[in-house]
This record gives structure tokens, C-alpha cells and sequence, in this order.
């Protein structure tokens, strides 16, 4: 089966579930309805051939709604053919199904989501975080936490603090601004992007 056979039997199966179909450089994107992605997901493995889960990732578009999207990066081992699905999910219900029963690599992929994100997987067998101490209270990946961190404090057990030079000078925020808007060192924990002009005259490097 080659990736056009299958997303047709996809969409044979799924039309109703499938909110967007995108190509680009042979690959392929579908974004599904969230209820449905169990239901998907197993039709791909047990059907399709997509026995191996090789990622899951997930984007935060701050500031737009639904603000996260999940993705799930499938292979077929032997067709050789890569497929990814992706949900949209709101601030207010970020929460999904686990996968885990269907691909036990799942089970590392969603904790480490839910450590940087904050998203939740239903039915996760162990879902705890996995690079942040248990009880620590933010979501560093999302796009509200500044790149310096913010403090911390749980006695006996782990503490942060602010440090302005740890997003590295390669670092930025999406913005219109020139380099000097975007630089992590010129904005501390209690700066917003909303107060930081991007109409500032570009200064050119030394």
C-alpha cells in the first residue's frame, strides 16, 4: 500500500472526521475530529499498517483559538510510508484520549506533552511528568512562559529562578520587530510581548 491508497481508504472510512487535508513536499497532514481520534488511530495501525509510532508533538498558537494542536507521526514499517494526524484543541478542554494501548511508545510521547504543555491524555496509564519534578506548577513549553523561567519554590524537594541569559542569544519570539525586539535577553518574567514595541528602528550588529 503506498500513502495515497491509504489516505484514500482514510477518507472512504473517515470522511466526516477529517477537517483538513494537506500536502507538501510527499508528506501528508490530516487534521481530524478530536472525538474521533482513537477510533482513527486504531483503523490506521490494525488496517492501514502504521505499526509504529514515532513521535508525538504538540504546537501552542497562542493567542488564536482552538490554541494547541497534538500531532502523531505514524510509520509503516513495511510499506515505508509516513502519515501525520493532527487535532486542534482549545485552552479550555485541553484534554485527549490516550493512545498508549495502540502504540506503547505512546505512553513516554504523551507525558512528555503533558510535562511542556499541559495538555492531558484520558485513560493514560501513568500520566505524571517526565523532564519537571512532580508538583512543579508551569508548563514551560507554552508560549506565555517567558524563556528566562519563572521562581519556584518546593521545600525539600526542587526550586527555579529567573535566568535571563537561558533561552541563548538564538533564541526569539515571534514577532514583526527587528532582531532587537525579538532577543530573549531584552525581556525579563514580568514582560508580555504586548508591551514590547515592534516598531523600534532596526540597530545593525557590531
Amino acid at each position: 500500500m503506498n500513502l495515497k491508497e491509504a489516505v484514500i481508504r482514510l477518507e472512504e472510512n473517515f470522511s466526516s472526521s477529517i477537517l483538513e487535508k494537506k500536502e507538501f513536499r510527499a508528506e501528508m497532514t490530516i487534521t481530524l475530529e478530536q472525538s474521533h481520534l482513537y477510533k482513527i488511530c486504531q483503523f490506521a495501525r490494525d488496517q492501514l499498517g502504521f505499526d509504529m509510532l514515532l513521535d508525538i508533538s504538540s504546537v501552542d498558537h497562542y493567542g488564536k483559538d482552538p490554541r494547541f494542536e497534538v500531532v502523531y507521526e505514524l510509520y509503516s514499517l513495511e510499506s515505508k510510508i509516513a502519515l501525520r494526524l493532527k487535532i486542534l484543541l482549545s485552552e479550555d478542554q485541553a484534554s485527549i484520549s490516550t493512545v498508549s494501548t495502540l502504540w506503547a511508545t505512546a505512553n513516554w510521547h504523551e507525558r512528555e506533552v503533558y510535562d511542556m504543555m499541559g495538555i492531558t491524555f484520558e485513560g493514560h496509564p501513568d500520566l505524571r511528568r517526565i523532564l519537571m519534578w512532580d508538583g512543579y506548577p508551569y508548563y514551560p513549553l507554552r508560549k506565555d512562559f517567558p524563556l528566562e523561567g519563572k521562581p519556584s519554590e518546593m521545600p525539600d524537594v526542587a526550586f527555579s529562578e529567573p535566568a535571563p541569559l537561558q533561552g541563548g542569544p538564538f533564541v526569539s519570539a515571534p514577532s514583526i520587530g527587528n532582531t532587537q525586539v525579538r532577543e530573549p535577553r531584552h525581556r525579563s518574567a514580568e514582560s508580555s510581548l504586548e508591551n514590547i514595541s515592534s516598531q523600534k528602528t532596526f540597530i545593525a550588529e557590531p
